[in-house]
Order: C-alpha cells, then sequence, then structure tokens
C-alpha cells in the first residue's frame, strides 16, 4: 500500500459513514422544517421544545444559527449527503485517490471545530440546548476520530510504520470518542446543573 495505491476501507467504516450520515441528514432536515414552522408562525411552540434549558427556538433565530448567511441546517443537509455517498462508495468496492481523503478529512475537520464552536455558543451565549444540534454534535464525534484515525492509518500515504500505528489504534479510537462526550456533558452540567430536573418538571 502506497500513496499511489489507495487502500481498502474496513466496513466499519463504510457503516459508521452512512449511519452517521443519515442521522445527521435527519437532524438537518427537522431543523429546517422547525424554522419553516417558525416562519409562518413566530409564536408557535415547537416540537424541540422541551424545557427552558433544551429548546430548539432560540438556538434556531439567533445569529450564530445563520452564521454564513443563510440556515445553518441547510449547510448540514448539502455536507451529510458526503458521507453517506463515500460509506456507500467503499460498500461497493470503490477505492478513492489520496488527495479525495484529504479534503474529505479537511470537511470533517470544519465539521467537528464547527460544531463545538456551536455548542461553547449555546452554552454561553445563547443559553439553550437545541435537541436536533446536539443530535448532530453526538454523530459529528465519532465521523471526526474514527474518519481521521482511519485515514492516518489507510488513505494518506504516512510511512508504513506511522499508519501501522494509527491502524491498530483504530479499535481504541472510542475512548478519545467518549472522552470528547464526557467533556462536552461536563461543560453543560456545570452551566445548567438544573438541566435534567427541568426535563422531567
Amino acid at each position: 500500500m502506497t500513496a499511489r495505491t489507495p487502500a481498502k476501507q474496513p466496513l466499519a467504516i463504510a457503516i459508521l459513514f452512512i449511519v452517521t450520515g443519515l442521522i445527521g441528514l435527519y437532524a438537518a432536515f427537522q431543523l429546517t422544517l422547525e424554522r419553516f414552522q417558525l416562519i409562518e408562525n413566530p409564536g408557535v411552540k415547537l416540537s424541540c421544545d422541551i424545557s427552558p434549558f433544551v429548546s430548539c427556538g432560540p438556538v434556531i433565530q439567533s445569529a450564530q444559527g445563520s452564521v454564513f448567511g443563510f440556515p445553518n441546517p441547510m449547510m448540514g443537509i448539502a455536507m451529510f449527503v458526503a458521507p453517506i455517498a463515500v460509506g456507500v462508495g467503499v460498500l461497493a468496492g470503490a477505492r478513492f485517490a489520496r488527495w479525495f481523503w484529504i479534503l474529505y478529512n479537511v470537511g470533517l475537520l470544519f465539521a467537528i471545530g464547527f460544531i463545538h464552536w456551536l455548542m461553547v455558543q449555546a452554552v454561553f451565549s445563547i443559553g439553550t440546548l437545541c435537541p436536533y444540534c446536539m443530535l448532530v454534535w453526538l454523530i459529528v464525534i465519532p465521523l471526526f476520530w474514527f474518519g481521521t484515525v482511519n485515514n492516518l492509518g489507510r488513505n494518506f500515504g504516512l510511512p508504513e510504520g506511522a499508519a501501522a500505528l494509527f491502524r491498530s489504534a483504530l479499535p481504541w479510537t472510542a475512548l478519545i470518542v467518549v472522552l470528547n462526550y464526557l467533556i462536552i456533558v461536563a461543560i453543560i452540567l456545570a452551566n445548567f446543573p438544573t438541566i435534567i430536573p427541568s426535563l422531567f418538571a
């Protein structure tokens, strides 16, 4: 396997790409529908408005909800097609070039950076957590970490010693994912100490 010989990808990686992409697409689509409801009726109570701390209405209507001049979910609908397409391609036996995987990983890097920025904005600026947004956080984190470690081990053309190290580390990537989750949960609980009781009020 060299930089000119695309590697065969693990079946689990293909399935991860497809499943996370489908979930992300679902969440982005639902957020888009909720935004349409707000446009039609600004005072409507949305299905995702669960409690004072868990509500997508304030997030959708915030400046952070349209960072690039259009609703963030529209970008999600476009971008989550990518992992689905890549996963299906891998299942079909496609072997993509090194430059393709680099560009794909740039997209993953943007995604995880963006969702962490949105998390910080939701917690420290908006003061409300959006359920569908959190669903996107939930799937982007493993999508990035597993996708990146797999790329380092198989698709970036690293020296074989380094690539083999990353391939052997792939099963342990779940620990990084769990740690990432725990950090986010800790930040949320520290800033919304009554969030869990509010869900059952």
